[in-house]
């Protein structure tokens, strides 16, 4: 039976770990997703609903009503059976937050976002860089 090194086990660790920081990367972006159409459709119609955001997000209803249960217990907007869905002053804080984003990234000429793209892999490619007095 071979014995693990110490740099086996790490490297086991930090394996569990980026899959857990993924899966919560998902999870944080499906809820972005779900905050920024909400938000624009406020800003749109008054209001947003199931169906609405259904269409939008291209997802099934049933899936709309999980996200927007946990969005409600998570205090990032208020929903009621059949009365309809508002957000919180978090829930508009953030949505406010992701709209802005990607209004930045719109504006952004595609080149400039090639080399941006770029720039972030090698930042996640090459970690010391950053750390690396100038």
């Amino acid at each position: 039976m071979k014995v693990r090194s110490k740099v086996e086990e790490n490297r086991l660790e930090s394996i569990r770990n980026v899959k857990r920081e993924k899966k919560e990367e998902e999870y944080t972006d499906r809820m972005e997703d779900y905050l920024e159409v909400i938000y624009e459709l406020m800003q749109q119609k008054g209001y947003a609903t199931a169906v609405d955001i259904s269409k939008y997000l291209n997802v099934s209803s049933p899936s709309v009503t999980k996200m927007i249960q946990r969005l409600n217990e998570n205090g990032h907007l208020n929903y009621e059976k059949y009365r309809g869905i508002s957000l919180t002053r978090q829930g508009v804080s953030i949505a406010k937050n992701i709209h802005n984003r990607h209004g930045l990234l719109t504006d952004l000429h595609p080149e400039t976002l090639k080399k941006l793209e770029e720039f972030v892999k090698l930042i996640k490619m090459n970690p010391k860089l950053i750390d690396e007095p100038i």
